[in-house]
């Protein structure tokens, strides 16, 4: 058994998809929309072949205020070597995600930064 893919509710649904796209290799299909509820979504395939469904609604609710609301926390992204952590970090920090930690070594053996991607939700980059 394997995950076939995670879904994320987002605000601006072209904007997170060219964030997933540039920064994480996402390639996206052509979309989707649902004429009668108002859904579109688009499903971007990364190289090993996880998918990330990102899907937005008219009615759209707001996020938890909580600093730690109760469900999924964070998305991880394995890169290749800590040289490849410090430049992405660099390079969203550059691109004006906050970077929430790190780049650093974690208490369980992670080489890890967390930045916020632009809708505030937490994404890890390890080595």
């Amino acid at each position: 058994m394997r995950i076939e893919h995670i879904a994320l509710y987002v605000r601006e649904l072209a904007s997170m998809r060219d964030f997933y796209a540039t920064f994480f290799g996402g390639v996206p299909n052509d979309g989707y929309h649902n004429p009668t509820t108002g859904l579109c979504t688009y499903f971007l395939t990364f190289e090993d072949g996880a998918r990330l469904e990102l899907m937005t609604r008219p009615e759209l609710g707001e996020r938890a205020a909580a600093a730690y609301p109760a469900g999924w926390a964070h998305l991880a992204f394995q890169l290749t070597d800590r040289a490849a952590v410090d430049a992405l970090t660099e390079r969203l920090h550059a691109a004006g995600c906050p970077v929430v930690s790190g780049p650093r070594v974690t208490g369980d053996g992670y080489y890890e930064s967390c930045v916020r991607d632009p809708e505030g939700n937490l994404v890890e980059i390890t080595a």
